[in-house]
């Protein structure tokens, strides 16, 4: 996904990245997104498509329940941000493990110690 690097693209990916953070924190009860974080939005270059990162402690399994939680209440968040968003058209929401910690973690090192 070729992503969108305006201001406007970068602020409006920052605030629905912070509504749906609160949507889920005060309005979602499916225990499948308890401990779940987003991390980050991408929007694409015609703002039609959000990617939307988050992360979840646990497994690989835990991931998945994480993620099919995410795309069933896709509908719930959505009509939740044009509650919130000022906006003619909403985009849709896509829904990805942000590996960026883990990959942090367990990184091998550039340059071995000697």
């Amino acid at each position: 996904m070729k992503s969108a690097g305006s201001r406007r693209s970068i602020r409006l990916a920052d605030l629905i990245l912070r509504e749906l953070a609160t949507l889920l924190l005060e309005e979602v009860a499916d225990p499948r997104l308890e401990l779940v974080s987003l991390t980050g939005v991408k929007l694409n270059s015609d703002l039609k498509i959000a990617l939307v990162t988050f992360t979840v402690g646990g497994g690989e399994e835990r991931r998945k329940e994480a993620l099919d939680g995410l795309n069933k209440a896709k509908g719930f968040l959505r009509s939740g941000l044009a509650r919130r968003l000022d906006m003619r058209s909403l985009p849709d929401l896509r829904f990805a493990h942000d590996d960026f910690l883990e990959d942090m973690v367990y990184a091998k090192p550039d340059h071995p110690n000697s």
